[in-house]
Formats: C-alpha cells, structure tokens, sequence
C-alpha cells in the first residue's frame, strides 16, 4: 500500500495513514470463490497531510500495484481517526503552554515533568473556534512518582483545546478550585500487599490435544467452520460461519461503541467515545499471554495493522483461541426406572481484548456445541474520574474514593451480524410473548401465546428490545425449510438494558443515533459497513445508519444485515476502584428451527469414562 501510494506521488515528509484497512472482496466474490482462483486484493487508506490538515482517500489493487482511486475528504465529513503521535504531540503542546503551568502552578504545583496530560477526542459542538480544523480536547491527571496511576489524582475544572495542525494551543480554562484527591490507586502487588495463600490451583489440561483444527485462518470444530480475520478498525472479524455444512453468517464484528458521559460538567459534557471509529479497536489490542488473559491450551492468531506511516505493525498473540468446559448442556432423570442420561456443554471461545486510554474491553466469540453463538463483551480497566470535596454528593457522579468522583456514563457496542442463515435470502421477525385477555380466548385467564411481526422494511426494522415481552428477532429463511415445513432460522436474543440515555437534541444523539436502538435491519451494501459512518471523529452526525435506512428498503428475502446494540449503563460504585471488576454485556444467536432435533444428542457420555467414580455412577462433574 504504502509503496504504490510514494510511487504514485502521495507520500512525502508530513504524510500520515490514520488507518489502513482491507477493503474485502465482494460477497459475490467469496460465494463463488473456488479453491485456487484468483481473487481481488484492496485497500484503503485514510491519508492525513498533517501539515495543511488535507485528509483523503485512497484505494490501492494490491494485486497489481495501481492506486485506483483517491478523493479529500469535504468539509463536515469528520476527521480521521487519532494517529499515536497526536497523543504525545497534543500532550506536549499543552505541557508548555504558560495558561496551563499558570493553572498548576495556582494549585501549588512546581514541578510538571509527573502532570499527565489526557489528549481526547473532542465530540461536535459547532464552535466557531473550531470549524474546519482537527481538534483535541485534554485533562489533566497527576502523579506522584513515574509508575503512579495518574487516574487516581485528576486535576479538577483544568480543560485545553489544541488545533492538531497549527500546534495551537486554542484555550486553556481554569475554573477548578477543587483540591486534587491525595490517595494513590495503584493496584499492583507492591501496593496492594501479599496475595491470599488460599487458593489452590486450577489446572486445565487435554491430555489428547485439541478438537479443532486450524488451517491458515480456516478453524474447524465439531460441526463448525469459519474463517478469523482482523482489522485495524473492528479488531477480531469471523467470517462465513457455517454450522453442519449450512451457512449461520456472512461475516460478523465488533463495528462500533460509544461511550457517553452523563455529567454536564464543563470539563465533561463533551465526552463520547467513539472507540473503533476514533481510536481504533483493532491498532490498540493487546498481545495475550498465557496463564493472564488465555488459560488452558491455547491457539493465538497474531495480527497485522499499520503504523501512522502506513508500515506493517505484528500484534504477536492478538487473538486467542481455546475450548473450555461450560457445565451441563442436557439431562434428564428416568423417573420411572432411575436412569440419568446427561452430557456437558463445551465451547470454543475466540477473543481480543483492547486497551483505548483507561478503559480495558475484551470481545469474547463463544460457539456452543448445540449450534448456539454467544458474544461477550468485558468492560474493566480503571473508572475515568473527577474531582470534589470529599463527602460530596451529585446526581451526575458518585464518589468512589475520598474526594474522587466518577461520572455516570455508558458504553453502547454495535455488532454488525451480515447473516446468512441457510443461503442469501433472509427475513426478520419480531417475536413476542404476550398475555390474551380474559374472555372467550381464555376463560380461566392463563394463557399467553406469541405474536410475530415481520420487519418489513428499513423504516419498520429500528427496534427496541422489550424485556417484559421477552422479544427476540428471528432470521428465517422461507427458501429453505425444516422437517415441519418451517423456515430455518436463528434467533437474535438480546440481554436488554437501555439505549443512549442523553436527550434526542443532543449531539451525541446526533452523532451516535445507532444507539438509540437496540436493532436496526438493512439491506446489504458493500459500502455500508460502520453504523456511525466512516469518520464519527468530529462528526456532525446522522451518518451511517440514520442516513442509510432513509431508502427504506425492502427486507424480505432479502441480503440482510442486523446491527444490535447492548452495553452496561455504568452507575459507578466504591468496588470499581481501583481497578474494575469485569462488567458483562452481550446478546445470543441460537438455532430456531435451524435443525431437526437437539443437535448434540450424540456428544459422549462422560460417565462411562469417568476415572473418578464407579462406572455409570459420575457424581463429580466429569
């Protein structure tokens, strides 16, 4: 990419490549694909000349070598996403300004070298002082030492704006007169104390090796097929997702969240997070390790991205791979004669995790050995906090620690699952459980029954997930039927909390309108691939999403992909600190009439080869 971009004159001493990513072949394309063919190979890159503030666009054919197409971006389209060396530049601009020293120095700070400064993605407010230039906002944090946590002493009422390509420090405000909390939140060993002797160890061994197999980035595992991909943007992808021979899913990932502060403080309303489409999932994963973040016997997929100047970064161990028990998958007990048939659940678990500032998110792909796929996001890291008097109380934030107050706010995740349940041609059903009235229907006022709803179009298929309802969706396939005649499908079952909270005026609404839903269904299009648009970074909003379903298309039997949206509403609490317990969030996709029967009716009983107890008579759990 980057030779065919300096061969093509695009490339000189300011360029830089906010992202670089593979633009995937058609669905066509890999549908027809044949072992052996030649298929297409291109990219795209986001080019920034960080000298004039120029961004553009350039799509490269791999294959050949030629830039087949390049455009700047217009104004109002939003700015790329955060290059690395824009945190440290940002941070060293403000460093130096006599605004933000005067401002330390106020607070009885002399010595800067330990100030942390925290350089954030702006939102969109319109401001005349910003139109049409690349901004970010900064905070200040404070250490004690080089390895102090600097989250655990913000400077509170301290805010600078940088205009990224002048190096302008635009303002500094100052308004803070709130004592910086003293007490550290370091969590290491050498802080926390000596571990408790009392756990005894846990060993997960499989003496035979592992059930599945891996061929380049194709995995096999009993009944699955799917292929691992990785980007820049998403991090993880999972491509052509079959189950017994029969396609589930085109292609599914992680394609965007945000993350909205609930605090009308001046030196936070602003903050909302777009994390994959501003920072970049994919850039700021983890390399695993065994033992920490992967336990058992471990297949790791290492990943490929690129660096601000277009060079190829290795992630080693980016995503990790491993089968692990999961309790009982089915049993019953002969009532009549005693006899107990039961088998144990497994899954395959494929996972990244990503560090985006202060916050920590893992993605977690489980497949089940019923047909069932789970995600399972993981939020921890370190609560993102400001400050007040100890003993304060607010309704926008709760302290958490003396005088360290952590604001209310969410993290919404938006999945783009490209289904193909049973072939191309999809439908979307809404289904819910509801109670019939008493009367003629039902007399003794027991009965409930289902009713289904058919989303029929794009304007029809933005939905809400009732829980009182128990609603799910169902993509069905009316080309393609079970033993009773019924559509094979999957059923989307979401795990219901709410939706963006801020008001419909606000410009986070605007900018995040996805995660006013929890659903949206859209016909398939190449070019449709991120719910928030291809550049939420300053952004005015309505892109991606609200823009795209305004064609209201049709969606039966249709190429159809569903965007869900789930994530905790996070009511921070003193057990958040210093470092946060894991807060789970995700939603399932099970079979619907996707097989004939329970599809794991021939899994082995492991009481017959169980060592631990008499033979037939298993009563450890193995």
């Amino acid at each position: 990419m980057r030779a065919v971009l300096v061969a093509a004159g695009r490339v000189g001493e300011t360029t830089r490549f906010p992202s670089v990513l593979l633009v995937e072949p058609p669905k066509a394309e890999v549908r027809g694909y044949r072992e052996g063919a030649v298929f297409s190979r291109r990219a795209q890159a986001v080019v920034l000349d960080v000298a004039t503030g120029v961004a553009s666009e350039a799509v490269v054919d791999l294959v050949v070598g030629e830039l087949l197409s390049w455009r700047d971006l217009a104004a109002g389209e939003g700015q790329p996403a955060v290059l690395f060396e824009e945190y440290d530049r940002s941070a060293d601009l403000v460093r130096a300004d006599e605004r933000w020293q005067a401002a330390l120095r106020r607070r009885g700070i002399e010595d800067f070298s330990l100030a942390f400064v925290a350089p954030l993605s702006p939102g969109f407010f319109d401001y005349p002082e910003e139109k049409g230039r690349r901004v970010l906002r900064a905070l200040t944090f404070l250490r004690d030492f080089e390895e102090d946590s600097p989250w655990a002493h913000p400077v509170e009422g301290l805010l600078a704006k940088v205009d990224l390509i002048t190096g302008e420090v635009i303002s500094v405000d100052d308004s803070g007169n709130v004592p910086v909390p003293a007490e550290h939140g370091n969590f290491d060993a050498a802080h926390v104390g000596p571990a408790r002797t009392t756990l005894k160890p846990i060993e997960i061994t499989q003496p035979e090796g592992v059930s599945y197999t891996v061929d380049g980035n194709e995995v096999t595992w009993e009944g699955w097929r799917f292929r691992v991909g990785f980007n820049a943007r998403e991090g993880l992808t999972l491509h052509r997702i079959e189950f017994d021979g029969d396609s589930v899913a085109h292609r599914v990932s992680m394609a965007e969240m945000v993350v909205p502060y609930g605090d009308p403080a001046p030196w936070r309303y602003w903050i909302s997070y777009f994390d994959a489409g501003e920072y970049l999932l994919g850039k700021n994963a983890n390399s695993l390790k065994l033992g920490c973040d992967c336990l058992g016997v471990i297949h790791y997929f290492d990943a490929v991205v690129a660096d601000d100047h277009a060079n190829a970064v290795t992630i080693p161990q980016a995503v990790c791979m491993h089968e692990e028990d999961y309790g009982i998958l089915w049993k019953h007990t002969n009532i009549l004669t005693g006899a107990t048939e039961v088998r144990r659940s497994r899954r395959l678990v494929v996972s990244f995790f990503a560090t985006i500032g202060n916050y920590d998110y893992g993605f977690f792909w489980y497949f089940y050995l019923d047909g069932t796929i789970q995600l399972e996001a993981k939020a921890t890291g370190i609560v993102f906090c400001g400050s007040a008097e100890p003993g304060t109380t607010s309704p926008y934030a709760a302290e958490i620690a003396p005088g360290l107050m952590a604001p209310v706010h969410q993290h919404l995740f938006c999945a783009r699952l490209d289904m193909e349940v049973a072939g191309e041609r999809n439908t979307v059903d809404e289904v819910d459980v509801v109670g019939i009235p008493t009367g003629p229907d039902n007399p003794y006022g027991n009965a409930f029954t289902t009713t289904t709803t058919t989303l029929a179009s794009e304007s029809g298929a933005q939905r809400v997930a009732d829980a009182t309802k128990a609603r799910t969706w169902v993509i069905r396939n009316d080309d393609n039927t079970n033993r009773l005649g019924k559509p094979r499908a999957y059923q989307l079952m979401p795990h219901t909390g709410p939706t963006l909270l801020a008001q419909p005026d606000s410009t986070v609404a605007a900018r995040a309108a996805f995660a006013t839903k929890h659903l949206w269904v859209t016909q398939h299009d190449e070019a449709e691939n991120y719910p928030a648009g291809d550049y939420p970074n300053q952004h005015p909003g309505q892109s991606g999403l609200p823009t795209w379903t305004k064609a209201d298309r049709d969606l039966e039997n249709q190429d159809l992909v569903l965007w869900h949206v789930f994530g905790p509403t996070h009511v921070p609490r003193p057990e958040d600190w210093p470092v946060m317990p894991v807060d789970f969030s995700g939603f399932t996709l099970r079979p619907h009439g996707f097989r004939d029967r329970n599809p794991a009716l021939d899994l082995p009983d492991g009481a017959k080869s169980c060592s631990h107890c008499p033979p037939g008579q298993c009563h450890c759990g193995h």
